[in-house]
């Protein structure tokens, strides 16, 4: 699979929910002879769009797992990811943009920048990666681009150029005014595959050439010739023109932005001639690896096929024929029957097949090489891990993975539903790093964790489907924390004797509350009263209290322990005397710090139809929440809060029925807060049950 890698594009999809992504990848599909027939995301015709290849996806409308395939435009290969929009999908967009080189964003033409288009920028900030943004839906009612840029400049704060204006609007849409080339763009035949090109309509000659104005000047910042070009009034060449948005767009200092409508295949095409044309190609950007041998110094990879392997498998999945996984090669080439070692486990690897995929079906190749995205068959990993040439040892930085916020309990219904449960759990534990499970100790329940009650429901409905695994599930849990507020004294004194040699140790110093961290542990111990071999075990012994505080048995974080005094003896010292130690030190000084319960908040963004403000504000209320802003934007008035977790359950059925089904919500994480006395005492009294069910 070698070619000319300046013809090469990685590119994502990403948007807020219902942004029209999925629609917009299956017209690309279309227009670049990869699909013959056009399909709905909601699957009327009972087939569903051809990147959402999950039963689960075909029945909702929406992208859970991330897709990838590939397609031919003038020349260049795409290699196209399509990312789920819902928050509790988020680390499907964090792994696509960890390997994307350039992504197009979404935006919905009456939407405009909504909470979830600015979650996305920020992963594509966190990734550095450049993007294109394509104003959506110009056909609906209420569109209004020109909005959607002002926002985009304002809320995201990105330097946003129109490369294109609106042949008319709403039911009147029916084309682009290009401005790089001044013409007007019209789309037609049956699935508006015939480009045609004609002048300018004189009612829209004045506007273009404002805005063409507007975007030569925004462009000329990034090539001097230009801007020579433009001072002197010159005809303006158009490589020099392209050249100059291609630059600013590499260096993330300008977003040009396109429009159209997906669904009614208009102006598909000229955003491919964009993605060719302004975004960059795996050589365009700079990817760096860590030298494990040189103390994590980085290294500067080449997309050169020719050097040693360095790739990163991004994604994994289980499918009938064993565990698929997608890789992206940085540098070297991967072929088949070559040996990879994984650098974290150090071991060594053959490589079977090689294959490009296309949604849910797949190609045999003879090799991957620098700049692409393939997949391989039957290898052993984890998600994000590094494969290397033998003798090389470098590592690619790992993904950003979120803390998951919401637990559930299940419970298998027989012993093949137990067999199959843990089957599925296995994988899924595997595939996605946010979706964690765990055995209570106590209660002897299953608990899985994710990040939002849309998560895990649909891992629970893909077990019944996918593994028949009948399984329950009990009430949601919120992954509470406790903290102290005050600093406090302990002096603890450890002995134990029995047959031989005891156990003696003593740990005296303070516990004190400390922001944004976990844990912060301080030897402050002069002239040996605690031996320094011991000091370890100290530190061990108090590590071990964290995952399951005194109070209430949360983990414990925001604490800083102090150690500045202790005893031991000569013989009956040893490491578990001290760490005994420590833990009774532990729960003396955490009894006196006055420790309190922390509850997860979420940031929540509904946005409703303005008339129904009202009653959405009094359910925010009810649920304890904060109302941080509220705005109206045209017809929809946008609201901003802070709500517990706690208090979220169930809330889109509330927001449905209190707004006739009009609203729609997204929430994320947004920090840990104290639990008001009287919610406090009654998460006590629920730990007191639960503790005496178990027992």
């Amino acid at each position: 699979m070698k070619s000319d890698i300046q013809k090469v594009r990685n590119i994502g999809i990403s948007a807020h929910i219902d942004s029209g992504k999925t629609t917009l990848s299956e017209r690309i599909l279309f227009y670049t002879k990869r699909i013959h027939a056009i399909h709905d995301v909601k699957g009327k015709d009972g087939v569903g769009a051809t990147m959402d290849s999950m039963e689960l996806e075909k029945e909702r409308g929406i992208t859970i797992a991330s897709a990838a395939t590939f397609c031919e435009w003038m020349g260049h290969e795409i290699n196209i990811i399509d990312t789920p929009g819902h928050v509790d999908f988020t680390i499907e967009v964090e792994r696509s943009l960890r390997v994307l080189d350039g992504a197009v964003l979404v935006l919905c033409s009456v939407g405009g920048v909504q909470s979830q288009s600015i979650t996305v920028d920020q992963q594509m900030k966190r990734y550095k990666v450049p993007s294109i943004a394509f104003i959506n839906k110009c056909d609906r009612s209420g569109a209004d681009p020109a909005r959607v840029i002002a926002q985009l400049r304002a809320k995201l704060g990105h330097n946003a150029v129109a490369l294109q204006i609106p042949i008319g609007l709403e039911m009147n849409f029916q084309g682009v005014v290009d401005l790089v080339d001044m013409k007007a763009l019209y789309f037609d035949g049956e699935n508006g595959e015939v480009v045609r090109v004609e002048e300018i309509p004189a009612e829209l000659r004045d506007e273009a050439a404002a805005r063409r104005t507007e975007m030569v000047e925004a462009a000329s910042m990034f090539s001097d010739e230009l801007m020579e070009a433009a001072l002197e009034e010159r005809e303006i060449p158009r490589e020099i023109l392209i050249s100059a948005l291609r630059a600013g767009t590499i260096r993330r200092e300008l977003t040009p932005v396109l429009m159209g409508s997906a669904y009614k295949n208009k102006a598909v095409q000229p955003l491919l001639d964009t993605v060719c044309a302004l975004l960059p190609c795996p050589s365009d950007v700079e990817n760096t690896a860590l030298d494990m041998d040189n103390d994590e110094s980085p290294v500067t990879l080449e997309s050169n096929p020719d050097k040693p392997v360095v790739a990163l498998a991004f994604k994994l999945e289980d499918g009938p024929y064993g565990q698929l996984t997608y890789i992206r090669v940085y540098q070297g080439s991967i072929a088949k029957g070559s040996t990879i070692v994984n650098v974290r486990t150090g071991k060594k690897v053959k490589v079977g097949r090689v294959v490009r995929m296309h949604a849910d079906q797949m190609e045999d190749i003879e090799s991957v090489s620098a700049g692409y995205i393939g997949a391989l068959f039957g290898i052993e990993c984890a998600s994000g891990d590094t494969f290397v040439s033998q003798g090389v040892n470098l590592t690619m930085t790992s993904m950003y993975v979120p803390e998951p916020v919401i637990s559930l309990a299940i419970v298998p219904k027989d012993n093949k539903a137990q067999i199959n449960m843990s089957k599925a759990l296995n994988r899924f534990t595997k595939e996605d790093p946010t979706f964690r499970c765990h055995v209570d100790a106590e209660t002897n329940e299953t608990i899985i964790e994710g990040m939002g009650e849309l998560h895990l429901e649909v891992y629970v409905e893909r077990m019944k489907r996918e593994y028949a695994a009948e399984v329950t599930t009990g009430n949601p849990r919120v992954a509470y924390r406790e903290t102290i507020t005050q600093r406090a004294e302990f002096n603890y004194t450890h002995r134990k004797q029995t047959g031989g040699s005891g156990q003696y140790g003593r740990v005296a110093g303070w516990i004190e509350p400390v922001a944004d961290e976990e844990f912060v542990f301080e030897n402050k111990v002069t002239g040996g009263s605690i031996p320094t071999q011991f000091i370890a075990a100290c530190e061990k012994g108090f590590r071990s209290c964290l995952s399951k505080g005194p109070k209430l048995e949360f983990p414990v974080t925001g604490v800083k322990i102090v150690i500045n005094d202790g005893a031991s003896h000569t013989v009956d010292s040893s490491d578990i005397a001290f760490q005994a130690a420590a833990r009774g030190a532990f729960r003396e000084g955490y009894a006196k710090a006055k420790p309190v319960i922390h509850e997860p908040v979420m940031k929540v963004v509904v946005e409703t139809p303005t008339e129904f403000q009202g009653p959405v504000i009094g359910l925010l209320n009810q649920r304890r929440g904060m109302i941080v802003g509220a705005q109206d934007e045209g017809p929809m008035s946008v609201i901003e809060a802070h709500v517990p977790l706690a208090e979220m359950f169930g809330f889109s059925t509330a927001l449905r029925s209190s707004t006739q089904g009009k609203a729609q919500f997204t929430m994320e994480f947004a920090m840990y807060k104290l639990v008001p006395q009287s919610i406090a005492e009654k998460i006590a009294e629920e730990v007191a049950a639960r503790k005496k069910n178990a027992a």
